[in-house]
């Protein structure tokens, strides 16, 4: 993967902040870490932006990276599959809608090729409401599989998101020959997209570096919610599942970007 990173490619990248929202610090940032410590960091209400990612292959056409945030979720979250608990969980009020899933979608010149997703949680799935049942979906193993006691309270609104949906696919990683991350799979086998196995955050979180016309761009996913975070190498909070491996996960991606300087990086909810 490395020796082809810091030569552009043919792909094209678009973020696109669907949502903004408000949710706790402590969720996003890990208040316990010596750095957020010495910095005087508490828990607070903290932005954040619910991203959607449009990649363009030139041969296998257009891909959604996680989904932003499907209007149906904010206009009526019970008939969208948002279940008691959640709503109220989640604060919806506290989100303020920018551009639909539907809205996405609908401005592509041709219809979806795949769905990839960097992990499961509520916030990176909420616009599968708005995405075809027959649009392959593709998630890191042992996702589903996932026993962290946050699950308790989602699953039947994970469930129901993913409903007549296409078949959850799972990424299914080989060794990475260099030994630096837990897997890596060369998505297209033409060196131009990677998922990377970043476990931690959730137990099949993925990563993706993407090489595209303008430089290579390394997707975090929720490795690293915060920019703040990112800076200083602090891991997420109380929303991630295992805290010693979501920090290793993170050190590695530091360690990615620090070999390849050029890299953009792209955080999991904020810019």
């Amino acid at each position: 993967m490395e020796t082809v990173l810091d030569q552009p490619g043919e792909l094209e990248l678009e973020t696109i902040n669907s949502a903004d929202w408000r949710v706790d610090l402590s969720g996003l940032l890990n208040l316990e870490h010596p750095k957020a410590i010495a910095a005087g960091l508490r828990n607070r209400e903290e932005p954040i932006q619910i991203f959607a990612h449009v990649l363009h292959h030139p041969k296998f056409g257009y891909f959604l990276i996680d989904t932003g945030v499907s209007e149906k979720v904010v206009n009526d979250p019970e008939a969208a599959g948002i279940s008691w608990l959640m709503r109220h969980g989640m604060h919806l009020e506290k989100m303020t809608l920018h551009r639909s899933t539907a809205n996405i979608i609908q401005s592509l010149p041709q219809a979806l090729s795949g769905v990839w997703l960097t992990h499961l949680h509520i916030d990176h799935i909420i616009g599968m409401p708005d995405i075809a049942a027959n649009v392959p979906v593709y998630a890191g193993p042992h996702e589903t599989e996932e026993s962290y006691w946050l699950n308790v309270f989602v699953r039947s609104t994970t469930d129901r998101l993913l409903e007549n949906k296409s078949p959850l696919q799972v990424w299914q990683f080989k060794p990475d020959t260099a030994n630096r991350f837990e897997g890596v799979i060369d998505i297209f086998g033409d060196g131009s997209a990677f998922a990377l196995h970043v476990p931690g955050h959730t137990a099949g979180s993925i990563a993706y570096v993407l090489r595209t016309k303008h430089g290579a761009v390394l997707l975090t996913g929720d490795t690293s919610h915060t920019r703040w975070g990112w800076d200083n190498g602090v891991e997420p909070g109380d929303f991630t599942r295992q805290h010693p491996n979501n920090l290793a996960s993170l050190d590695k991606l530091k360690a990615l970007v620090a070999r390849h300087p050029a890299m953009q990086v792209r955080l999991g909810h904020q810019f």
